[in-house]
This record gives C-alpha cells, structure tokens and sequence, in this order.
C-alpha cells in the first residue's frame, strides 16, 4: 500500500527527503523517498537513547530514581529535562524537578550513568540493547547520545512499531515513557517558545495542548515523539494507532515549522478515510 499524502515531501525546499508511516503491528502502510539513506537523526537520537536505558533500568543495571547528572538530580530528572543542566553545556541553571530545561548535556551525563553501571560505552550499549534486536543495521550512535545518531526511514519504522507494541520492553514501562514527568513543569520548547506546561514523558516530548507544535492540528493530545534540528522527526500517535517518520538533510527552520503540521495533518486524513 503507498500513501499519496507522504509525496507532499517532494515540496519541501530540502534536497533529499524521506517518509514512512507505520501501523502498532508493524505494517508499513507506504514510504517515499530512499527510505535507506542515512540521515543524521539530531535529537531523534534521545528517544532511541532513551529506550536503551529503560532496558538499563528493566535489566536492573539502573532505577529511575538513582542519583544521576549533577546533585539532587535522577536517572528520572535526565530523561525528563528536569535535572537543571543547561542546554548544551555541563553547567546546573535551576534545581531538579523545578524547569523543563532541555538539556543535550543531560543526555550526555545520562549515556556516562548508564555506560558506568552496565561497564559497556554507551554506544555499544544502545547496540545491542535497541538496534540488534530490533534489526536495525543501518542506525548508529556517533558520539554524544542527545545528538550523534545516524539512521534511515527503514530502521526508524522498526523502532516506531516497537515503541506501539514493545517486545524489548514490558509494555508498562513504556506506558510510562509516554506519561508526563512532574505535570505542570513550564519550558520551551526548542524552535516553539515557551510552553506552559511544557509536557515531557521519559525521552519522549508529549504533544499534550501545546501551541504551536511540529505535529498536526489533528494528531491527538497523546501524540509523543520528537523532533531534530538536522530537520526530522518521529511521532506515534497511540489514539490513530500509528507512527511517522521523516528525515531531511536540511536544518530545521521557519520551513519546518510550515510544512511539518500540513504533512502530519495530510497523513492522519487520508489514514482515517
């Protein structure tokens, strides 16, 4: 089955792009594009990053509870922007738990948490974790876990139907993933501006009622995924029972912020026809 809504990508001012939609039992309902091409994921990394330490945590090598990042902060406060660390430098700005403070470094200090207790760097933890079992030859970590992934289309799908109806996972642990940590945290969201509250899970950015946002006017309040300043995305949005992926090799912008949402819109309408 191909989608015609997934060719609206052939408009977008990038130079090589590519799509797929995928349903909760792993059907691949149409992609567009050289859906093997590696793209370099930019944030897209945190949610794979993210699923590595939840098997971390369900292999008992971490709880989410433990100290983790800088003082006062958990293995929770990193996953959910809430630990206080700045944006992109190793340097406390709020304490944990107070601000959704999106932190790249906050990643980083999770992937050293987690590459300390499991006595595996990090990279080659994610491997096997994530990416062996789920077959996803074509994805690597680069370097730092909040940014440094590189993946295709393909692999993203057998990610994004994981996420919908996990086997790595016990389904309550990514319940939680998708649940929003300390609810009434404020932040911006990066290219979005300040939101109040600005809903995050663990790893995962929570639609929630948040606008504007990168997803569609019609994709529901419990729609997670996140999105990259080399201009891609992955969302799931549980309520149509599918997932999204698209990645560009243009850096995200004010053209991102414009066709994204009719893109996603484009895609849920033809779906629920």
């Amino acid at each position: 089955m191909s989608l015609s809504s997934l060719a609206l990508i052939e408009n977008w001012p990038v130079p090589t792009a590519a799509a797929g939609v995928v349903r909760a039992d792993g059907t691949v309902l149409g992609t567009h594009g050289p859906a093997g091409h590696r793209f370099p994921l930019a944030s897209v990394t945190k949610p794979l990053a993210a699923y590595a330490a939840l098997v971390a945590y369900e292999e008992g090598a971490v709880e989410l509870d433990e100290p983790a990042g800088p003082a006062g902060s958990t293995v929770r406060h990193l996953l959910a922007h809430t630990s206080g660390l700045a944006f992109d430098e190793h340097r406390v700005t709020a304490p944990p738990g107070e601000r959704r403070l999106y932190s790249n470094a906050g990643f980083e200090q999770l992937g050293d948490h987690i590459a300390k207790a499991t006595d595996i760097p990090f990279a080659e933890y994610l491997r096997q974790a994530v990416l062996a079992p789920l077959g996803m030859t074509a994805t690597s970590l680069e370097g730092s876990p909040a940014k440094d992934g590189v993946s295709t289309v393909e692999d993203l799908l057998r990610f994004a139907a994981e996420v919908q109806a996990p086997r790595l996972l016990d389904p309550r642990t990514v319940a939680e993933a998708m649940t929003v940590q300390y609810p009434g945290t404020k932040g911006v969201l990066p290219g979005y501006g300040h939101q109040n509250p600005n809903d995050w899970g663990l790893g995962f950015e929570i639609r929630d009622g948040k606008s504007p946002h990168w997803t569609g006017s019609s994709s529901s309040p419990r729609t997670f995924g996140h999105f990259g300043q080399s201009g891609t995305f992955l969302w799931i949005d549980p309520d149509a029972g599918l997932a999204c992926v698209a990645l560009t090799d243009r850096a995200f912008g004010p053209w991102a912020v414009e066709v994204w949402p009719v893109f996603t819109d484009a895609v849920l309408a033809e779906l629920r026809r």
